[in-house]
Order: structure tokens, then C-alpha cells, then sequence
């Protein structure tokens, strides 16, 4: 089905004075309402800023000016969402949308519509393009980037003064730092966060930094490269093992307790993304933000990271599902949801306007990222199985006694298994 060419068949018969006898689709205003379900994920902090409020003033906005469609939107937090997904798919009770973090085996098993089915040309191709891409399986857009961030490199600004330290450029600029930090009493001259809450996202930072990567160039997971290798073994070496993390070992540091240390004036340096901002500002600590410090100079990438929406075909609600869709994509909603979220957005129309905007200053630095950052192997259906042994297992390979060519092997063994069993 092409929604677009349905569009223009409802376009003529309405011509025609015959726009009653398309009722029954809830799309040409006719008396069947359709209700149209979205599972979408929290990305608020407590219920002040839930996104329980966001979806709430979207949909009551839409519903007005759509009087025959209707959008029932259940929010979950992240600990939930993709599980709820899989158990509404599992009971064959897909909701009609979703939007949560991962796409690929719903895409593999035929249960989600193109996103040219659903979405009208100029939306579809607003879409900042690295994003796009990422959301495609076998070159078929199925992923739609719903909100987006990337990584740069968070210092305090008074631990570095009271040291007389400049920000790092480099690894060796950032082992002498937090070398510097410790002398001075710092809790965590450099917080690393390897636990199993975001581990995945920590590790593809270092190994990008180190000029590897999670894949090589035709996609193919690369674990047990010499320059993944490399890179854990330094940072288990002159980090780790020299006291240069804190006194959580890294593998059970996760990321929102790193956050937390961070605002509270204990964290001399860590890799964050735009939520941070947000949390320091609370607690008064003043920052600053740089590139990600590479081997040998600025890295060459940074982490991307999307999140997605996707819609389920089971309904049949596709014409209905992508005018709701066009709306929530437009420039206007997207910069909103960014704003209230401190997120990237993944148009280009909203990215230019917020490039240009005063009150985004903030995340320009983010912003200016995005162009270069490498995203998650998403597009793989075995990404999810591959996630979840990272969050397990990278934290051994800096441990005392760990073994980083062991943890990286063994993990290029189960990336060989999910791709071979798909």
C-alpha cells in the first residue's frame, strides 16, 4: 500500500461529492472514528516532566483538528517499554505505533510498514540523513529516528582551576588530568561508567576514540579488532589501574549514578550526553563540554544515539497512522519535544532552526556532533542479542586481572552466533 496514492484517491472521489463513501477509513471525515494506539517510551524525570504531558498536549491538539481519529497513548518508562512492545506483539495485539529503542526484528518479521507507506515525501525526507540511513534493513527504510544525542566530553570547570588544568585533546592529555584530579582529592577524576544500565554506549565511545568500532565498513561486527583491542587495554591500564576511576569498579558504575556523582561536584571528567546539562545546572556546578579526546587527537566519531518509531501493520491503519505521523513530525512538534527534552532533533528542518536559535545554545555542541557520530548497529536483528552480552560483560575486561582480548573475543563469538542464527 502507498499512502500517498491513497491520498490522492480520496482527493478525487471527494471531488467528486462522493467523500461519504470513503467513512468507514476515518481519514475523509466521515462517521467511523478510528482509535489509533502508540506505545511510547518516558523521557522525563519524575511525573513533573513526564512525557505523559508532551504526548497528552500533542494528541489533544491533533484529535481537535482530526475529529474522526483518535490516539491512545500508553507511556512507559525505559526499563519497560521494549518488553511491553514484544508482549503486546507476542499476544498478536500490536499497538498500531511504538516508539522505543530498537526496530529491526519486528522490521525482519514483516510486522511493520515502509516508511514510504505511511509518511508523505516531504517528511520522510526531512529526516537528517545518517538517521535515516540507520533506520533501514536491507536498504528499506522501516525505522523512523524519533529523538537523537550524541556524546561529548563533560569537565568540571572549577576541579580543572583549582588544579590549573586545561581540557584534554587527547588520551594521554586525559590520563594526566585525571591524574592531576586525583592528587587533589577528586572522588572520580574520571567517572567510567561500564555497569550494565548503559554500558554499550560508554564502550563504543572509547573504541570510536580509539579508531574502531562495533562494525567495520561493510557492517560486519569487528569486536576482536586490533584497535578495540588496544584501546581497552589502555584504559585498563592507565585509567583503571592506576586509580583513575573512582571508587566503583566501572563495571558496576552506571551511567545515571556517573550523572549524579557528576552534579554533585564529585566527577572531574566523563563522557556525557545533553540530559546532563540540565542535571549540573540544578545543583549549580559549573561546566564545560569538548570534543571527545581521541588516541592521537580529537576522535575521529562520536556516539550517536536514536531512538525509534515505528508503525505495525497489523491494523490496517496505515493512511491514518501517517497523517498522525506527518503531524508529529513537523518542524514545530519536533523542536518542541527536543526543547523540553534537551534532545537533538532528527529533522533537518528542526536541526537548522536549532542551530540558528539563541535559546539552544546549550546543545549546539551536541548539535555540531551529529554530522560525524556513528550510530548503534541497529539495522542488525541481532543487535538486541549483542547489547544485552556488552552490558554483561565489558566491565570484566577492565577489571583487575580482566582480559580485554578475552571479553572482546568472546563477544565477536556471540555477534557471530545472533548473525548466524537470524
Amino acid at each position: 500500500m502507498q499512502r500517498r496514492g491513497v491520498a490522492r484517491t480520496i482527493a478525487a472521489v471527494s471531488a467528486l461529492g462522493l467523500a461519504g463513501v470513503l467513512g468507514g477509513c476515518g481519514v475523509g471525515g466521515g462517521s467511523s472514528e478510528v482509535t489509533l494506539k502508540l506505545v511510547a517510551a518516558d523521557y522525563g524525570t519524575d511525573e513533573a516532566n513526564s512525557s505523559r504531558k508532551y504526548w497528552a498536549a500533542l494528541t489533544e491538539q491533533y484529535e481537535t483538528e482530526h475529529p474522526g481519529v483518535k490516539i491512545d497513548v500508553s507511556v512507559h518508562s525505559w526499563n519497560d517499554v521494549d518488553r511491553k512492545v514484544k508482549e503486546m506483539v507476542d499476544a498478536g495485539d500490536p499497538p498500531d505505533m511504538a516508539q522505543i529503542g530498537a526496530y529491526a526484528d519486528y522490521a525482519a518479521k514483516g510486522l511493520l510498514y515502509k516508511a514510504d507507506d505511511v509518511l508523505s515525501i516531504p517528511v520522510q525526507a526531512d529526516f537528517v540523513s545518517q538517521l535515516a540511513n540507520a533506520g533501514q534493513v536491507n536498504g528499506v527504510q522501516y525505522g523512523m529516528p524519533f529523538a537523537s544525542s550524541t556524546r561529548v566530553l563533560f569537565y568540571n570547570k572549577a576541579l580543572f582551576e583549582d588544579a590549573g588544568l586545561t581540557p584534554p585533546k587527547t588520551w594521554d592529555d586525559l590520563a594526566a588530568n585525571a591524574e592531576a584530579l586525583k592528587a587533589e582529592g577528586v572522588k572520580y577524576p574520571y567517572a567510567l561508567p561500564l555497569g550494565p544500565e548503559e554500558a554499550q554506549a560508554e564502550t563504543m565511545q572509547w573504541l570510536l576514540s580509539g579508531k574502531g568500532g562495533y562494525s567495520d565498513t561493510l557492517d560486519s561486527y569487528g569486536f576482536d579488532s586490533a584497535e578495540n583491542t588496544a584501546t581497552l587495554t589502555w584504559l585498563k591500564d592507565e585509567l583503571v589501574g592506576k586509580g583513575l576511576t573512582g571508587p566503583v569498579a566501572p563495571g558496576k558504575l552506571d551511567r545515571a549514578a556517573a550523572f549524579a556523582a557528576f552534579a554533585e561536584g564529585d566527577v572531574g571528567m566523563l563522557n556525557g550526553h545533553p540530559s546532563l546539562i540540565e542535571m549540573a545546572e540544578k545543583k549549580g556546578v559549573e561546566f564545560g563540554t569538548v570534543p571527545t579526546p581521541g588516541i592521537d587527537g580529537e576522535s575521529r566519531a562520536t556516539l550517536g544515539v536514536t531512538d525509534w518509531m515505528m508503525a505495525f501493520n497489523e491494523n490496517g491503519h496505515g493512511d491514518e497512522i501517517g497523517e498522525f505521523l506527518d503531524f508529529v513530525y513537523s518542524e514545530k512538534n519536533v523542536l518542541a519535544f527536543s526543547r523540553d527534552y534537551n534532545l537533538l532533533p532528527v529533522t533537518t528542518s528542526a536541526s537548522q532552526a536549532m542551530d540558528e536559535s539563541e535559546q539552544d545554545k546549550d546543545l549546539k555542541p551536541f548539535l555540531d556532533e551529529l554530522a560525524t557520530s556513528e550510530l548503534y548497529p541497529v539495522g542488525n536483528t541481532s543487535w538486541a542479542a549483542v547489547n544485552v552480552a556488552i552490558k554483561q560483560r565489558i566491565g570484566k575486561a577492565v577489571a583487575p586481572g580482566g582480559s580485554p582480548r578475552g571479553v572482546l573475543g568472546g563477544l565477536q563469538a556471540t555477534a557471530t552466533r545472533a548473525e548466524s542464527s537470524r
